[in-house]
C-alpha cells in the first residue's frame, strides 16, 4: 500500500498485442506467416522421417533356393507336377526317362503360363505364349524356351532341385548333365 499523501503509480500501458505467451502463439498459429512456418517445419519433418525410414529397407522372405522334392519313382512319365509352381515357380516333368525342373518364368515377359493338361502345353494368359512339355517355345511372341534348373539326386534319394543355376537351350546348355535326370 502506498503512503499517505504520494501519488499513485502511473498505470502501465497496454501491452501490444502477441507481447505476452498468449501473443506469441496467436502470432505463431493464427497469421499467415505462422500457418507458413508450421508447413515448412511440418514438411521437414516428414522428409527426415522419410530419410530415416529409407535407412531401414523392408526384408523380404524368399523360399530356399535349394528344395526336395520326393524320389523319383513318385513321378509317372508324361506327367506334369505342379505341386511346387505357387512355392518355388517350378514345375516337375518327366518325359521317358528323363526328368528335369522347368522355371515357371515365361521369357517373354516374365508371366506365369498354365499348364493345359487337355492340350500338353504351357500357355501363357497374358501374351498367348505357348511351350510344348519340354518347356520349347512353339507359338506366340516368347523368344527362347522356357529355363531349366539343376536337378540332381541327394545322397537320401531324393530329387534336390536347385535354382540358383539356371539352363538356356539356346546356348546348348540343356545338354548339360545337371540340367536333367536320367534314369
Amino acid at each position: 500500500m502506498p503512503p499517505l499523501g504520494s501519488k499513485p503509480a502511473p498505470a502501465k500501458p497496454a501491452a501490444k498485442p502477441g507481447s505476452d505467451r498468449r501473443g506469441f502463439f496467436y502470432t505463431i498459429f493464427a497469421t499467415w506467416f505462422g500457418a507458413a512456418w508450421a508447413a515448412f517445419t511440418v514438411s521437414m519433418a516428414a522428409m527426415t522421417l522419410g530419410t530415416v525410414r529409407f535407412l531401414f529397407p523392408n526384408v523380404v522372405a524368399e523360399p530356399p533356393s535349394t528344395f526336395k522334392a520326393g524320389t523319383p519313382e513318385q513321378y509317372e512319365p508324361g506327367v506334369v507336377v505342379e505341386r511346387y509352381k505357387q512355392e518355388y515357380g517350378v514345375w516337375i516333368v518327366r518325359i521317358d526317362n528323363q526328368i528335369f525342373a522347368l522355371s515357371t518364368v515365361c521369357t517373354h515377359l516374365g508371366c506365369t503360363p498354365n499348364w493345359l493338361e487337355n492340350e500338353q502345353k504351357f500357355k501363357c494368359p497374358c501374351h498367348g505364349s505357348g511351350f510344348y512339355k519340354d518347356g520349347v517355345n512353339f507359338e506366340g511372341p516368347a523368344p527362347r524356351p522356357l529355363e531349366r534348373y539343376k536337378i540332381s539326386i541327394g545322397d537320401d534319394g531324393q530329387i534336390v532341385v536347385d535354382k540358383s543355376r539356371k539352363f538356356q537351350k539356346e546356348l546348348g546348355q540343356w545338354n548339360d548333365p545337371d540340367a536333367s535326370i536320367t534314369l
